[in-house]
């Protein structure tokens, strides 16, 4: 079996688990998956309402929320696909190509 603390790893393919499975729960904290985008959110606070609209749609938690308060993203786990750009009503979220 292999654990997502051993998955970065050079392994020979014998030693991957069938179909690439990890079977630890709650490992993507662990994995940044920020890298993957090309286009970034930009949180706007002044425009934000905390309307919360923004929150159930990141799939990948990347909009963290502290007493009730939406927070700036999470970049480590955000991977740009622009849902809650789409859903802010308030333009609190601008959309914009990645300079890296």
């Amino acid at each position: 079996m292999i654990y997502v603390k051993d998955a970065n790893l050079n392994q020979s393919w014998n030693e991957v688990s069938a179909g690439g499975n990890i079977y630890e729960p709650g490992t993507s904290l662990q994995v940044n998956t920020g890298d993957w985008r090309i286009f970034i959110p930009k949180f706007i606070e002044e425009n934000c309402k905390q309307c919360m609209l923004c929150f159930p749609v990141c799939g990948d938690s990347a909009i963290p929320v502290e007493n009730e308060k939406r927070l700036d993203f999470d970049f480590k786990h955000c991977k740009g696909c622009g849902v809650c750009f789409k859903v802010c009503p308030f333009k609190a979220i601008t959309w914009e190509e990645e300079v890296k």
